[in-house]
């Protein structure tokens, strides 16, 4: 697959999260184009419109408002049109349940929310290059699960 850009979505309350979002990604060696969301209403909407453009990967806060991110992973892994995203959540901590709870729902990834934006940039890059890797490689996503 020849790709020019990786289409990225992150869904989060916080303003200053989505800046670091959007920051991070045009420090990234690998072109992103990314699209912000303020809740999991909005993001589902989008989505579920026929002229949206699908992400390769869709970053979801754990707690997002007005549609937590365990119902947009339902959504998500119910329509086959999204097969081929890949959906990361991430947090402050939470209990091993509740993440064992995000892969059961369907979801690929977890990511422990760092506070300092240096390692949240480490961790992204870390993300986005395997995600990136795994969709210009032709590997399989279905089964492809990581803990950060």
């Amino acid at each position: 697959m020849n790709k020019e850009f990786l289409n990225v979505i992150v869904a989060d309350s916080d303003e200053n999260t989505l800046i670091f979002f959007k920051n991070i990604c045009k420090e990234l060696k690998i072109s992103i184009k990314v699209q912000c969301f303020h809740n999991g209403i909005d993001v589902m909407e989008y989505l579920n419109n026929d002229e949206a453009l699908i992400p390769e990967i869709i970053f979801l806060k754990y707690d997002l408002p007005q549609k937590h991110s365990l119902d947009c992973i339902d959504e998500i892994k119910g329509n086959v049109k999204f097969s081929n995203m890949v959906t990361a959540v991430y947090s402050e901590p939470i209990t091993e349940n509740e993440i064992e709870d995000i892969f059961v729902k369907g979801g690929n990834i977890f990511i422990k929310k760092p506070d300092a934006f240096e390692s949240l940039k480490k961790v992204l890059s870390e993300v986005i290059t395997i995600n990136w890797q795994y969709h210009t490689s032709g590997l399989n996503k279905e089964n492809f699960i990581l803990k950060v």
